[in-house]
């Protein structure tokens, strides 16, 4: 079992964790506390933009389908008629230098997510560990709102509105921070964003129990301090061939159904691989599951299984495998789906405070 396998075993059961792990917690709690107060009393510079900043982020580690939210974000600014661009870290590549992300790049040099998000959104997306370097990037091109990917714990990048995604079914695991659990931040921070979408609750279903920190499903919609949450779901129905730039080859979508009945194996190199794994088993499918580590450095022993039959992956993993995939490779894309009005009100808080930006209100998240 590798390490991370281990630790999300622990995190996400019932069990408590380690004792000799608490020690590590509270010291963890304890600098993260610090670091954030710090950046809100203004002893630790932060930076703010020419241009409102829009944060999307997790308190916990591993996948929450933060992602896709990114995506519809950018999306709907774009129909609305603004030049958004996004911000990230690059996690997994080899670039430690601001860098403004091409469709061409290797995923190697920019990392899995920065290259997805700019191949699907059409968007402007830069990278660098120095995030206000790498956003100002996305400012000098022309971009009049910055989002940021993942950026909930970097402060020094000051920021407009904050959104925070929770997986319905993991929630927070054991609710204890790094590294005895999967939060990097403590639940109450959650009264301070401006919204909450629990990825996994239906429209109008998700609810927020500021005592105990809990985003789950049922009852009716209320506020967590501040905030607004939303219901969300991930959305799939093709497969999209890995050859679809060979013009030689019939490349054309496949309706997911068309996989009904048959045996296929599943890959998925992303923070909660089971997810994947269930999304393909209700339309049908027999899945051999393969779940590896996320951000893998995928080769061709990771997607060849040498028995023909065909190999779904996420998105993420197909950006890393497209210079070696053959013809029974194929992906999934996902996108989030919000319902009953909820991605318009959610997307008009962002739009609401976006225009406060250089208001009184712009400092208030630190």
């Amino acid at each position: 079992m590798s390490a991370q396998s281990w630790l999300n075993r622990m995190w996400y059961s019932r069990d408590a964790p380690p004792s000799w792990l608490l020690p590590l917690e509270a010291l963890f709690g304890a600098v993260s506390k610090l670091r954030r107060w710090l950046y809100l009393k203004n002893i630790r510079a932060s930076v703010r933009l020419s241009r409102p900043v829009v944060v999307v982020g997790n308190l916990s580690v591993g996948g929450t389908g933060k992602t896709p939210v990114v995506c519809w974000l950018v999306e709907r600014l774009q129909e609305t008629g603004h030049r958004p661009g996004v911000v990230m870290r690059g996690f997994g590549g080899s670039n430690r230098r601001p860098h403004l992300v091409r469709e061409s790049d290797d995923a190697a040099l920019v990392g899995d997510e920065p290259l997805l998000l700019a191949r699907r959104t059409r968007a402007l997306v830069a990278v660098g560990p120095e995030r206000p370097a790498a956003a100002q990037i996305l400012v000098d091109a022309g971009c009049d709102v910055i989002v940021s990917d993942d950026g909930l714990q970097h402060y020094a990048l000051r920021r407009d509105c904050e959104i925070v995604v929770i997986d319905a079914e993991r929630g927070f695991g054991n609710g204890h921070l790094l590294p005895a659990g999967p939060l990097r931040e403590d639940r109450s921070r959650l009264a301070k964003v401006d919204a909450i979408i629990v990825n996994g609750a239906s429209a109008g279903t998700a609810r927020f129990d500021p005592t105990g920190g809990q985003a789950v499903r049922g009852g009716e919609p209320r506020r967590a301090g501040p905030s607004r949450v939303f219901g969300m779901h991930l959305q799939a129905s093709q497969a999209v061939s890995l050859l679809d730039s060979n013009p030689r080859l019939d490349s054309k979508p496949r309706d997911l159904r068309e996989f009904s009945g048959q045996s296929v194996h599943a890959v998925a190199g992303i923070g909660n691989p089971q997810r994947f794994f269930t999304m393909l088993r209700a339309f049908g499918m027999q899945v051999i599951p393969h779940e590896l580590p996320d951000h893998a450095v995928l080769g061709p022993a990771d997607i060849e299984f040498g028995d023909g039959r065909p190999v779904l992956m996420t998105e993420k993993d197909a950006v890393k495998c497209a210079a070696f995939a053959k013809v029974q490779h194929w992906y999934v894309p996902v996108s989030a789906g919000f319902g009953a009005g909820e991605g318009a009100q959610l997307l008009g808080i962002v739009t609401r405070l976006i225009g406060e930006h250089g208001g009184a209100a712009q400092g208030n998240h630190g």
